[in-house]
């Protein structure tokens, strides 16, 4: 099964480099602001698929452009595609893009293959046998200590995401690392991380498609990865933290306060940093009493919500 992925992922692959040659000619739509889709997305997800299901006509498929359209509905296994991960990227040429294809066994991923077509490196892994870089034995960074650290992360980008929350994390994680970057292709990052390439990755608002086949390597490769509290069930929940086990433990407590999933005493203690750090200005009487009013209401709504708190 592997070995079909990694020849739809390199079919995939032949397509997209054909139209790197000559990318302004590509056609362009958007999904929504900031979020866009090509013929080159559309393409690349039909041989996928085509090639998949031709090997395994009774599986299921979960593509980010066609969603169930293709494949059996109720079997226990289901491929999860990303065509293209750093559509944008791929739009202005810049060369850091991905194919991303995994296997899902009743929920759980089994085979991942990521293939950066740029470069034409190869990442693949198998459930406890290894993970692996154009066949070689690939593991997570020996790093210890955060300050030597070099983590990436994805912007937010869409109406609706949380920027203000993202500067703090982005803040809080800056002021303890080497470096922070961001390369604009989540399954690539994580991929990133399980060669040891980047010692950690955090991002929210990401789909399975995206993180499906690069949770695989990591955790191949000796990593962990999960949501920001830490919790190893994160694959539909849009929150993805991944790192050497040693790093990922120091980050949880830095980034799951965080977490759409904190508990309500740590979104009070994060809304009352954002507040310390509003114009001076705001600090009247009248203001902070409001402020006080404001979080005391939160906290009720955050306990009697649970889990479905917006991030």
């Amino acid at each position: 099964m592997l070995n079909v992925a990694i020849k739809a992922a390199r079919a995939a692959g032949a397509i997209i480099n054909r139209a790197a040659l000559d990318v302004e000619s590509v056609r362009i739509s958007q999904k929504q602001i900031n979020d866009f889709v090509t013929e080159i997305d559309h393409a690349s997800e039909k041989t996928i698929i085509e090639t998949l299901l031709t090997a395994y006509p009774g599986h299921g498929i979960l593509a980010e452009e066609t969603g169930r359209e293709y494949g059996a509905k109720d079997s226990d296994f289901v491929w999860v595609i990303d065509p293209l991960d750093g559509t944008t990227n791929f739009i202005h040429g810049f060369p850091v893009y991905c194919v991303s294809i995994a296997l899902t066994v009743k929920g759980k991923v089994e085979q991942a293959v990521v293939y950066d077509p740029t470069r034409n490196d190869l990442f693949t892994a198998t459930k406890g046998r290894g993970a692996f870089l154009n066949e070689r034995r690939i593991r997570v960074s020996k790093r210890t200590q955060l300050k030597d650290c070099l983590i990436s992360t994805g912007f937010p980008f869409r109406p609706g995401d949380n920027f203000k929350s993202y500067m703090n994390m982005m803040g809080e994680v800056m002021q303890r690392t080497a470096g922070l970057r961001r390369p604009g292709a989540a399954a690539l990052d994580l991929a990133y991380v399980a060669a040891g390439f980047t010692d950690g990755f955090f991002e929210s608002g990401l789909s399975i498609w995206d993180v499906a086949a690069g949770s695989l390597l990591v955790t191949e490769a000796g990593g962990l990865v999960g949501n920001f509290t830490g919790e190893a069930d994160f694959l539909e929940q849009r929150e993805c933290l991944a790192g050497n086990p040693r790093i990922y433990g120091q980050l949880v407590p830095i980034l799951g306060k965080y977490s759409k999933f904190a508990s309500a005493g740590d979104k009070a203690a994060v809304r009352q940093a954002a507040a310390a750090d509003a114009p001076e200005a705001t600090h009247t009487p009248e203001a902070e009493g409001a402020a006080d009013a404001a979080e005391s209401a939160a906290s009720q709504a955050d306990a009697g919500k649970g889990e479905d708190a917006p991030f």
